[in-house]
């Protein structure tokens, strides 16, 4: 990992690594290497990476990094290894859910690795799915309202509105702004089923404009 982490350093912006951090509300520092580019960097790696069996440790290695880059890293490598992943590395997904959380990695993690596990093996939804939906973790509740994103017709209906009746009324924007796009994205498939639901629920004028906007797209 030591090469990679010096080509990396050795490509540190500081112009654009203010410009991301501020884009980011302050929330991690940034070395400054834009997706491309980041993506070109680490091509190499994520290749040594993949042939790793135990590359668990790396990923979490890589997290515990400073800069906010090394964690896209990481779940560039994950969504590249999500067909190996199980219910084995929930555990370890669950630690990048509430670590370092924010949009920018929960929302691939969710769909790309949480949805993959859970469609081999649907049995964790209840038993994990459970626990994350009563806890008091936003982000894990969030990825919860939005593991199903990529599944289109495989999408269980009832299980998403069940979810979304469960967080409803939670006061927190990336909460109902998930119910939204978690409704938008299914009513791409489903477009009858999804009105329906949101004319029979008290959801909050976020959820509901978020929820209908591909809808109303095409109505017009």
């Amino acid at each position: 990992m030591s090469s990679f982490l010096r080509q990396m350093e050795e490509n540190r912006n500081q112009e654009h690594a203010a410009a991301m951090k501020k884009y980011m509300k302050n929330l991690f520092p940034f070395l400054g290497i834009k997706s491309p580019e980041r993506k070109k960097l680490s091509k190499t790696f994520i290749q040594e990476l993949c042939a790793i069996e135990d590359f668990e440790t790396h990923v979490l290695s890589l997290w515990d990094l400073p800069e906010r880059e090394y964690q896209y890293v990481a779940v560039d490598f994950l969504v590249k290894k999500k067909k190996h992943l199980n219910e084995s590395h929930l555990d370890l997904i669950e630690s990048l859910i509430i670590t370092k959380s924010w949009w920018d990695t929960v929302d691939l993690i969710a769909s790309h690795l949480v949805g993959t596990i859970f469609s081999k093996s649907p049995e964790f939804i209840q038993s994990r799915g459970r626990v994350w939906i009563n806890s008091d973790n936003i982000w894990l509740q969030r990825s919860m309202l939005l593991f199903q994103l990529k599944y289109k017709e495989k999408t269980d209906k009832e299980l998403l509105f069940s979810i979304i009746r469960q967080t409803k009324h939670i006061e927190e924007f990336f909460i109902q702004k998930a119910i939204g796009w978690a409704l938008r994205e299914y009513s791409k498939t489903n477009p009858a089923d999804v009105v329906r639901f949101i004319e029979s629920q008290s959801l909050s004028n976020l959820a509901r404009k978020e929820g209908l906007k591909h809808i109303q797209k095409v109505s017009l």
